[in-house]
């Protein structure tokens, strides 16, 4: 048997805790046909240190779009169909690496999607550059294996086969509108037990679920035979058989594939296209009919009784936005239901760039025409559309669990959500039922309206959260971003949702808090430092309307954008502190405003470069202490005294003010979290505010520019400035 190796690797990226569906870090793979084995080598390591803890990272795998996880164990929407992800845990203790490996056997060809995390994160706010951080560092590797040597089967053709100690490889394409595939073994001959001794594998392993069948011919009765319901449409199904009779036995067989077909009914749509020749869409002609069997089913129209297995509706695609689709039928609003065949509407999702939204299905049934006895049954299942509804309601194709939907005189609405849906024709069927008396059914027509989308994030995700675009190279995939406490993959988990009060009184407390700062503009255009006044303005009236506009759900005011706003209150709060630590040391007053400004367009500048980055502004700050430390300890070595020479200021000034800000840094820097910031975020406003009017120096002393201390008979005088002394305190 040929076999082939193929590794593929992306660049490795840092993991982040969990706190949203942006926090993982998502991995894209592309697994060519034929392959038999998918070996993943998943590589983590972490920087040696201190902040490094002991950690387990999560991986998740899916076929055909990206997985579908809840780490935060929060709830869905309402009609939402989720499957648990296939996920392995990948521990970090002692050692700074770490590797895990996960083998998947006959793995589904096309895109396979690889998602990795920290656990959740602590909600704790931190400081960019205050704290030492950790780097924990995540890169998948794929090593592919697949054949090259594999026979094809042909329709009704015995392929004859010999295994002997290698499996052997099969593949049959399976055309569109086929009903069933009947996989049979027959003229077997063993020459090491007694029966077949052979194992079928057939179907692609998918993950999360796995419907791959496998079949064992050692004591089944003979001829051998494996029945697959609406097998997967329009693609090469992969067969392995496998000899069990050991590495010195041989097995002779004959291999036969029988496809039986469907015969569509098709909508007719000449009507609609002679009149809309002006017009331009992006539309699908989903199952339209080999054959030219085609018939009007109008609400008009008569049910026709000649032995179709299901009736075409053409579906027009309408690409609106990035990962948004609007698929409705071609020519009508409404689908023709009835009892003899399902209808069916094919939804074409295969251009590999709409896996990253939502699906939504709405189905509404015509109340007139619904009656009591009648109960309107759908499916929507990927690669084949279910059509056993006479014999079953559980919307199972060969290797697909579909989603079943139903519609009746007492519930006339039925909605379905599939988050990040695969990359695959998806197909929706239809059909009328009657439990009680299948006869009550035979004239009856109900019409029921499809609306049929793909979005990015289901309605907007709501009023308390924020639809983000995230790519991953040239992939495009949504996720909601939630606020005020709301939580789940639409926001829709109010169990730890603040209320509208909370959020109310939350941003009262933001916004109010910053009238503190009247407290150091009175003080300041008091004592004559009206330049200070006017920094600690700005500072009170940005830092009020960024708050006002940062708050989520409804309290919520922004007089500007929200990034100019954010910008603003930063750079207010670096200038007051800057120009407050320059007014304590006193200098002289040119070099004091060109401080002030030179200051200020140091701390914007940095600020532009990082705005989240604690020692772009911390640094200036520091600076300015450093000058204000000199100042002062040249005045105590100057004269021979403490600086300032007051107890009472520095007992009833500066002492409470150092304290102040040492308290509101504190906070600022260590005890902010996502569940107490609009406590501590205010207390830290009004410490900041507070000891800024304590910390102002007394205002100078009225003297003369220069006063003469002796005069001489010579008409010429000793004085000395003043001025000099520009810290006198009484």
């Amino acid at each position: 048997v040929g076999l082939v190796s193929e590794h593929f690797s992306q660049a490795p990226q840092r993991l982040s805790f969990y706190s949203w569906y942006g926090s993982a870090r998502l991995f894209r793979f592309r697994v060519p046909p034929d392959a038999v084995l998918l070996r993943w080598l998943l590589q983590v390591s972490r920087e040696s240190g201190a902040a490094c803890t002991d950690a387990e990272i999560t991986v998740h795998f899916r076929s055909g779009a990206p997985p579908v996880i809840n780490p935060l164990g929060t709830s869905f929407p309402d009609d939402t169909a989720v499957q648990p992800s296939f996920q392995v845990g990948v521990p970090l203790s002692a050692a700074p690496r770490s590797n895990a490996s996960v083998n998947v056997s006959h793995p589904a060809p096309g895109d396979w999607f690889v998602a990795a995390h920290l656990p959740p994160s602590s909600q704790k706010i931190e400081l960019k550059g205050l704290a030492p951080t950790c780097a924990y560092v995540f890169q998948p590797e794929l090593l592919v294996t697949r054949v090259v040597e594999i026979s094809i089967m042909e329709p009704d053709v015995p392929l004859p086969q010999t295994l002997l100690s290698h499996p052997s490889y099969l593949k049959v394409f399976v055309p569109d509108y086929t009903r069933e595939l009947l996989l049979e073994l027959r003229d077997c001959v063993s020459n090491g037990s007694l029966g077949c001794p052979v194992r079928l594998t057939v179907g692609p392993v998918t993950l999360p679920s796995n419907f791959q069948k496998v079949l064992t011919c050692t004591g089944a009765p003979w001829p051998c035979r494996l029945l697959l319901p609406s097998p997967p449409w329009d693609r090469w199904l992969q067969v392995t058989a496998e000899s069990l009779v050991g590495p010195l036995g041989t097995v002779a067989f004959s291999a036969v594939a029988a496809l039986t077909a469907c015969r569509p009914r098709s909508v007719t749509v000449q009507p609609l296209l002679q009149s809309s020749q002006n017009q331009s869409f992006n539309a699908s002609s989903g199952l339209l009919s080999p054959s030219p069997d085609h018939q009007d089913l109008g609400r008009s129209g008569r049910v026709d009784r000649s032995p179709f297995c299901l009736t075409n509706y053409p579906v027009m695609r309408e690409d609106t936005d990035v990962v948004s689709v609007h698929f409705q039928p071609l020519d009508r609003v409404s689908v023709r239901v009835c009892s003899d065949t399902p209808s069916v509407m094919r939804l074409r999702l295969n251009t590999g760039m709409d896996s990253g939204g939502s699906l939504t299905i709405s189905l509404r049934a015509n109340k007139t025409e619904m009656r009591n006895e009648t109960v309107v049954v759908a499916c929507v299942n990927a690669a084949s559309p279910f059509l056993g509804f006479n014999t079953s309601l559980n919307c199972t194709t060969a290797f697909f669990q579909g989603y079943p939907l139903s519609l009746s005189a007492w519930s006339r609405r039925a909605n379905l959500i599939i988050p990040y849906p695969e990359t695959d024709n998806w197909y929706l069927s239809l059909q009328l039922m009657c439990p009680e008396n299948a006869e009550d059914c035979e004239q009856a027509v109900v019409h029921v309206e499809t609306t049929l989308y793909l979005v990015p994030c289901l309605n907007d995700c709501g009023p308390y959260g924020q639809c983000l675009l995230l790519r991953r190279h040239s992939y495009l995939y949504a996720s909601c971003s939630c606020k005020a406490g709301w939580r789940g993959w639409s926001c829709t988990d109010n169990s730890t949702a603040q209320t509208v009060a909370q959020q109310r009184a939350a941003t009262l407390l933001l916004t109010l808090s910053n009238l503190m700062f009247l407290a150091p503009i009175a003080v300041s255009v008091r004592r004559f430092f009206l330049v200070e006044a006017s920094v600690y303005t700005y500072t009170m009236f940005f830092s009020t309307f960024y708050h006002a506009c940062d708050q989520p759900g409804e309290a919520v005011l922004c007089i500007l954008s929200y990034d100019t706003l954010q910008y603003c209150d930063f750079l207010g709060s670096g200038a007051a502190i800057w120009v407050t630590i320059l007014c304590m040391a006193r200098l002289k007053t040119v070099l004091k405003y060109v401080l002030f400004l030179l200051g200020t367009l140091v701390i914007a500048m940095s600020l532009q470069l990082d705005r989240r980055g604690m020692w772009n502004m911390l640094g200036p700050c520091l600076f300015a202490f450093v000058i204000m430390a000199s100042m002062w300890a040249y005045r105590c070595g100057h004269r021979r005294q403490c600086y300032p020479t007051s107890w009472q200021r520095w007992a009833f000034y500066l002492l409470p003010g150092v304290s102040m800000a040492s308290v509101g840094i504190a906070i600022y820097t260590s005890m902010m979290t996502s569940d107490n910031y609009y406590y501590t975020h205010s207390i830290w406003h009004i410490l900041l505010a507070g000891s800024a009017a304590l910390l102002l120096p007394p205002p100078d002393q009225p003297a003369e520019p220069w006063a003469c201390s002796q005069k001489f008979p010579c008409h010429y005088q000793i004085c000395k400035n003043d001025r000099e002394e520009l810290y006198a305190v009484t």
